[in-house]
């Protein structure tokens, strides 16, 4: 792999792994955010007017990228330094401005799908529960999290026997369509988790 480019892919963590690993440079730098900031770009630039004798990659990450900080870094992209190619990793290319996407050419990198385990007693549900669950998955990716919301939606009425409203079960709609606007995982599983828990203490 080699040349400046903007990957897509939809497990952004997967990216993370198997990108700089298959760069065709001998000298790779990464910059992963949550959200890619001005400061992150000046540490881009800092980092890219390093001379190299052999070819450096820098790759960014992020899951969200600042306008600021992208128009900071349009001009080094357009005419990056010598031995310098630019790698950005984004589930989605409307993350970036049409002047950062034009300046490079656009891949699709795809994810193997993943088994996805709910690791949650959704029968004895609680607020500790809650918070060691959206800790590790606040960051799934948008194919796990669908997978996420379909198995809480199961495993809590067939499993756990949560009763749940119309309404409560239209969330787990709404829930699926924001996943494909690629709505942060933590919001969405936030709502629905508090909204088992709820119906869960309504048993009682």
């Amino acid at each position: 792999m080699s040349g400046s480019r903007i990957i897509l892919c939809n497990d952004l963590e997967y990216a993370k792994n198997r990108v700089p690993e298959a760069l065709d440079a001998p000298i790779v730098k990464t910059f992963f955010e949550e959200e890619f900031k001005v400061e992150h770009a000046h540490a881009v630039t800092r980092e890219a007017y390093i001379a190299e004798e052999r070819t450096k990659a820098i790759v960014l990450g992020a899951l969200s990228y600042n306008i600021y900080a992208q128009n900071a870094l349009l001009k080094l992209l357009e005419e990056p330094p010598r031995n310098i190619l630019f790698v950005i990793l984004t589930r989605s290319k409307n993350a970036l401005l049409p002047t950062v996407r034009s300046r490079m050419q656009i891949e699709v990198l795809e994810a193997p799908a993943v088994e996805t385990e709910l690791e949650l007693d959704l029968a004895h549900l609680d607020l500790d529960s809650i918070f060691t669950f959206l800790k590790k998955h606040s960051n799934s990716s948008k194919d796990e999290l669908k997978t996420l919301i379909q198995l809480l939606l199961t495993r809590s009425i067939n499993d756990a026997g949560i009763r749940l409203s119309a309404r409560e079960l239209s969330l787990f709609d709404t829930a699926l369509e924001l996943a494909e606007y690629n709505t942060r995982a933590q919001n969405i599983l936030s709502l629905l988790l508090l909204t088992l828990y709820e119906a869960k203490m309504r048993r009682r």
